[in-house]
């Protein structure tokens, strides 16, 4: 393959790895796809594709629609025992992000809404919120019709509404803030306080640090924050499975506030908020090291600054 095929699959990698995260919820599937577009788009007959980057879109879209519909998928889907795979801020599998829809569907709550989407709506959803195709495009696409489109967009948005819990952006340094507050009140005890600034129809997700074989889910605020406070509560036990003593860090994980674990600069663990009005409005706990791969790596990279609890 010539020089310039090779730098026109380039010029279009970041958007392609970006749609497909979106759609699989998972870096290292995302990176799986986009790289076998590339084998496909060095086998195929480039003389004969009018608009590359049109093929190159319905190719990686194809090939994640037949992972979400093969049988594994299907199952996990259903057992729902996978969170989407965290990102920090920054990451390029996060773009685009120049409006609040793009920013919005690449949330962990919103892409953790689209899991329970039917594949066909998912990727309608995505073509049309985060790179705003337009419905003629997405049918093309998606081999349906241009009314199909539009009604599988207006349901996939319509589910997403009735199940996300945060309100508007929030700036970073009040999101920052509020984080800060959250962590402050989980490690000190303060139970009361933890129920304060949860909104009342509050709800948490967590991968059991990893261990659980099924996502534990709270929706109660009360449930949540004794689960929140016995999850930060440090023991002897916790420290072992860390491999030591965590610095609890505030960063920016899909664009939200997140509590970050580190032990001796390695990412143990992540709790992304999503606030409303000042108050938190859903959690999401991962610590399965698989679904840490790429937050981790970027961490390296990364210049974390102070944690604000040092030793836990």
């Amino acid at each position: 393959m010539d020089s310039a095929a090779i730098d026109r699959f380039e010029a279009s990698r970041s958007r392609l790895a970006s749609l497909a995260y979106r759609l699989l919820g998972s870096a290292g599937d995302a990176e799986d796809a986009v790289q076998d577009a590339f084998l496909r788009w060095q086998a195929a007959d480039r003389d004969r594709i009018e608009v590359p980057e049109a093929w190159l879109t319905k190719v990686v879209t194809n090939l994640c629609l037949d992972q979400l519909r093969s049988a594994h998928a299907r199952y996990e889907r259903a057992v729902g025992d996978l969170l989407p795979e965290p990102l920090l801020q920054g990451d390029p599998m996060l773009g685009p992000a120049d409006t609040f829809e793009q920013r919005e569907s690449v949330s962990l709550a919103v892409l953790t809404v689209m899991q329970r989407l039917a594949p066909v709506e998912r990727a309608a959803y995505v073509l049309r919120e985060a790179f705003a195709y337009p419905h003629a495009e997405i049918a093309g696409i998606l081999d349906i019709s241009e009314s199909a489109s539009q009604q599988h967009v207006h349901r996939a948005r319509r589910r997403v509404a009735a199940e996300r819990r945060g309100g508007p952006e929030t700036d970073p340094a009040s999101a920052k803030r509020v984080a800060e507050e959250f962590l402050i009140a989980a490690t000190s005890g303060r139970v009361d306080q933890l129920v304060a600034m949860l909104t009342a129809d509050a709800t948490a997700v967590s991968d059991g640090a990893g261990l659980a074989k099924r996502l534990l889910r709270l929706t109660s605020r009360e449930q949540i924050a004794a689960g929140v406070r016995a999850g930060f509560r440090s023991t002897p036990a916790k420290r072992r499975l860390a491999g030591g003593i965590s610095a609890l860090h505030i960063a920016q994980v899909n664009g939200a506030p997140a509590v970050v674990a580190v032990v001796d600069g390695r990412v143990k663990g992540a709790v992304v908020l999503e606030l409303r009005d000042g108050k938190v409005a859903g959690l999401c706990g991962v610590a399965a090291p698989d679904r840490l791969a790429r937050l981790d790596t970027a961490w390296q990279r990364h210049e974390p600054g102070e944690p604000v609890v040092a030793e836990w």
